[in-house]
């Protein structure tokens, strides 16, 4: 691969600079803040784009890069693959996704994988190299370079974990310390104590007992729904008897007032026949009295008559006595007188014999009227009471009849008869209303025990969730136990191959470049399972790396970076080294400048600088080069 040409518009203090880039070795040059860190993150970012992400870090990279001008914030490269198809990357940095054109400017962007994070993954399909393994391996930046003597151990250690994992940033060792630490403080174990295993197992036994103690009150709930819903069922019932008893005790009721009124009809009939008797004696007793009056009217009459007759006689000889004698002229008038007065006495009582019977013979007459009112009175309550005695039992049947349809199919038809045929309602009424108390009674304490319950089948029903969740959560762990065994088993296993297959020929390698670039003082490199990375010198003794000098070290880390570049692709990636001979001696920096030119001549290599060295050493060596000057 051959980055031709870089088009920057505007990308953090960069504006408006345009690059063509060379094969082989490439110096970019520029002092100190002139924007060279800019534009090797300018080429990271055309081919992975830039974070929004901070990362850890006080700004994000689209932030730390923003245009300073305010400018377009955007670029292009220009770059061809080692089967020499050229391609064009026009980004815009505030979109995901870049225009991807081919070398007749055909836009096939969507030919490659997009991943709703990253955006288009174009580089890493062409390459299958991703942004992380593309700094650690064929990008050093000035960052990297050590050369304090504190982080000596840190750099040795990178190249160890270099050389076994093919990461300067990966360690088997602190993966495999990692991933115990983390299985045992996020999981635990059988024997551990307070880890979330343990705490979750503790707390579903717990669970497991109240559960099992609550479950007799799930028992004991479904007695009393059970027995709730009898007495519900019964009280119903009971209700629905005393509802037909109280109307047919309305009805029964409604026809004894009936009957009430029937007798009050043969009350009075009964005191018309007494009246009539009693009128029937007296007329009788008038009968008798008026056959003696007769009688006594007779005799009186008699006397009156005889009276009348010696009146006539006395007055005939008061006449003709008058004449002869005074004294018997006064005899005479007294005895007329006499005469006259018993005549008027006479006459009087006439009068009265007459006017009594005028007086009995009306009173004779009422009596009769009055016999025949009462009879006739008494005959219309007869025709009255059995009229009425119809009809009463008319509508007692027809109520009854109602009230048997009415609870037909509420109340068993056998249950209706037996009710209807009682008699003393009252008393039935009062028994069923006592058995609807009783069972209401019951019904309420049962309720009152359904509600000291419910509680404690809440806190049930919680348990069962939190159980649920707590399982979820051990079978979560044991499946994240499970991943974390299968991931030390997979690391294992590549450190393994690693450590069997690529690790020889990676130190092999690494061997004859340390050989070239130390001119010979350092021959062969060995990683050893307790010092790490061992070094052979001139004698022919082993040494461990943290032994060697600080320049050593850095010799030795990137102839790790450069081996690492060789093998992570299949494409011949360019090696871009940011001031990495910063604080190389002469010598030292005349060999790598040999190395990098006599080895990797089918590679571009790509030198950020802000001295002359590398163009000084390149001009004495005799070796071409491309200089840019930002």
């Amino acid at each position: 691969m051959e980055i031709l040409n870089l088009k920057v518009n505007n990308f953090g203090k960069l504006s408006n600079k345009e690059i063509e880039l060379k094969k082989g070795i490439n110096i970019i040059y520029g002092e100190n803040e002139s924007g060279k860190s800019t534009l090797l993150k300018f080429i990271m970012g055309m081919f992975y784009g830039l974070s929004k992400n901070k990362n850890k870090k006080f700004i994000s990279d689209y932030e730390k890069y923003m245009p300073w001008n305010g400018g377009e914030f955007s670029g292009k490269i220009t770059y061809k693959l080692d089967n020499n198809q050229k391609y064009e990357v026009f980004r815009e940095f505030k979109k995901k996704n870049p225009n991807i054109f081919n070398e007749n400017l055909e836009d096939i962007s969507k030919e490659f994988n997009i991943d709703k994070n990253l955006g288009n993954r174009f580089f890493y399909d062409q390459t299958k190299v991703d942004e992380e393994l593309f700094l650690s391996t064929i990008v050093s930046l000035q960052e990297e370079v050590k050369l304090d003597e504190k982080e000596q151990n840190i750099l040795v250690q990178k190249m160890s974990n270099l050389a076994s994992t093919g990461e300067d940033n990966i360690s088997f060792q602190k993966i495999m310390n990692n991933l115990n630490k983390r299985q045992m403080e996020e999981i635990g174990t059988a024997r551990s104590q307070d880890r979330p295993i343990n705490t979750v197992m503790k707390r579903m036994e717990e669970i497991e007992n109240e559960k099992e103690y609550l479950s007799n009150f799930t028992n004991k709930q479904y007695e009393i729904e059970e027995e709730n819903q009898e007495l519900e069922v019964q009280i119903k019932e009971q209700e629905n008897k005393l509802e037909l008893l109280k109307n047919l005790k309305q009805v029964q009721e409604k026809k004894e007032l009936q009957k009430e009124k029937l007798k009050i009809n043969e009350n009075v009939k009964r005191e018309y026949n007494k009246k009539i008797q009693k009128l029937y004696e007296k007329d009788k007793e008038e009968n008798a009295k008026d056959k003696l009056q007769v009688i006594h009217n007779k005799n009186v009459i008699k006397v009156g008559a005889i009276l009348d007759v010696i009146f006539f006689i006395l007055t005939i000889i008061s006449i003709f006595l008058i004449k002869n004698d005074i004294i018997t002229a006064i005899f005479t008038v007294l005895t007329i007188i006499s005469v006259v007065y018993t005549g008027y006495q006479q006459y009087k009582s006439k009068m009265g014999i007459h006017t009594k019977e005028i007086k009995q013979n009306v009173e004779k007459a009422n009596t009769k009227n009055e016999i025949e009112v009462l009879l006739q009175a008494t005959k219309k309550l007869e025709e009255e009471s059995k009229n009425t005695v119809q009809l009463i039992e008319k509508e007692y049947n027809e109520e009854i009849e109602k009230i048997r349809n009415k609870y037909i199919g509420i109340i068993p038809i056998k249950e209706i008869d037996e009710l209807l045929s009682k008699q003393a309602l009252t008393y039935e009424i009062n028994v069923m209303q006592n058995k609807i108390s009783e069972n209401k009674v019951k019904l309420h304490t049962i309720n009152v025990d359904k509600n000291n319950i419910l509680p404690k089948l809440e806190n049930l029903a919680q348990l069962e969730e939190e159980y649920m969740v707590l399982e979820e959560q051990y079978n979560e762990l044991i499946k994240n136990n499970d991943i974390i065994n299968l991931v030390k088993d997979e690391v294992q296993n590549a450190y393994e191959i690693m450590r069997k297959n690529v690790t020889p020929k990676f130190t092999s390698n690494l061997s004859k470049i340390i050989e070239k670039i130390s001119s010979g003082k350092y021959k062969n490199v060995q990683l050893d399972e307790t010092n790490g990375m061992i070094i052979e010198i001139e004698n022919g003794n082993y040494i461990s790396a943290k032994n060697l000098s600080i320049g050593t070290i850095d010799q030795l880390y990137l102839s790790l970076r450069i081996g690492a570049g060789m093998e992570i692709s299949e494409e011949k990636l360019p090696i871009i080294l940011d001031e990495a001979f910063a604080y190389w001696d002469q010598a030292r920096l005349e060999n790598i400048l040999k190395y990098l030119n006599e080895d990797f001549k089918d590679r571009q290599i790509i030198l950020f600088t802000c001295t002359n060295r590398e163009k000084e050493a390149l001009q004495k060596l005799g070796i071409e080069f491309n200089r840019v000057i930002l």
